[in-house]
């Protein structure tokens, strides 16, 4: 599979990520409220996984063993979405099994998949927010033992299904640097939503918050400068002294670029692999109480001759 096409594929996948309409319920509240619950924590993750295991069945529905084929896919490699979407229906039950009373049903989704190439970058890019959601969500988890082995036993499958898809189907780097990257569930919720169009009203109120959306526009490469689109409301974050800056964020790193008054930064060129980006009204700390849109999520491919850390 040609980068050429990855990336531009990638490209349109990603911009789609933040263009949706919120539908599902989230409680809007401070961002320093009350951490959720044991319980509300796990009806998030039911959230994603039930968005997981409703994309692949949709998708494997969709495109046949002929459409991966004329896509200039091996033949084993659906099959292997197949095993995929197999976990994840099994994580759905696991998850439903633990809230028991306090489950609830899958949403109605909106994917922006037209082929299977547009499948496996969409799953990718899935994959790699659900190793991020949990690593995430640890922390909420400790006073609850077996709940947390639970989900740290989610978490890296959710990273090999990445790493697969990128480097075994894309022909990409199955990792993107020496630590997973964490995101709070603010943050993904704020990017689960975009694809999300309705919901059962049984739907549990989440105690989370929505960001405004963050695209970059046209191709985002590292060492070149990108235009940002989002919009500053009233809820946001807005800086008191119009100063905003852009965040990147990877593995444990947080790199800090001021945004121009035409709402253009520069990428920084040492940027690899997936990266989210965050309009931040700081410049130290990128944090939920600082957020002002996004984050976006941004592709950077890399070959096996790139230092890697």
């Amino acid at each position: 599979m040609k980068s050429t096409i990855f990336s531009a594929t990638a490209a349109s996948v990603l911009a789609a990520v933040a263009s949706g309409a919120l539908a599902v319920p989230v409680e809007k509240r401070a961002v320093n409220a009350t951490p959720p619950t044991v319980t509300q924590v796990l009806q998030f993750a039911l959230t994603l996984e039930h968005l997981e295991s409703t994309f692949y069945n949709q998708g494997l529905e969709q495109f046949d063993a002929d459409a991966f084929e004329q896509a200039g896919f091996p033949d084993w490699v659906r099959g292997r979405f197949v095993q995929i979407a197999q976990h994840e229906a099994t994580h759905v039950t696991t998850l439903e099994n633990a809230l028991g009373n306090n489950s609830f049903p899958a949403c109605n989704y909106s994917f922006p998949v037209t082929d299977p190439v547009s499948f496996a970058t969409l799953g990718m890019t899935l994959e790699g927010v659900g190793a991020s959601a949990y690593l995430g969500s640890a922390g909420n988890l400790v006073s609850e033992p077996a709940v947390l082995q639970v989900a740290g036993s989610i978490l890296p499958m959710e990273a090999r299904h990445n790493g697969w898809i990128s480097a075994s189907v894309m022909k990409q780097a199955p990792w993107s640097s020496s630590f997973e990257t964490a995101l709070d569930p603010n943050q993904v919720f704020t990017l689960a939503s975009t694809f999300i169009t309705s919901c059962p009203s049984t739907t549990p109120q989440l105690p989370f918050t929505t960001f405004p959306s963050l695209t970059f526009e046209g191709t985002p490469t590292p060492g070149q400068v990108s235009t940002l689109d989002f919009n500053v409301t009233s809820s946001s974050n807005s800086s008191t002294n119009g100063t905003l800056s852009v965040a990147f964020l990877v593995g444990r790193n947080q790199t800090f670029v001021p945004l121009s008054a035409n709402n253009s930064v520069t990428i920084p060129a040492e940027l690899q692999g997936m990266v989210y980006a965050v309009v931040t009204n700081s410049d130290t700390n990128a944090t939920d109480a600082t957020t002002v849109a996004g984050p976006a999520i941004l592709q950077f491919p890399f070959n096996s001759n790139a230092s890697n850390f």
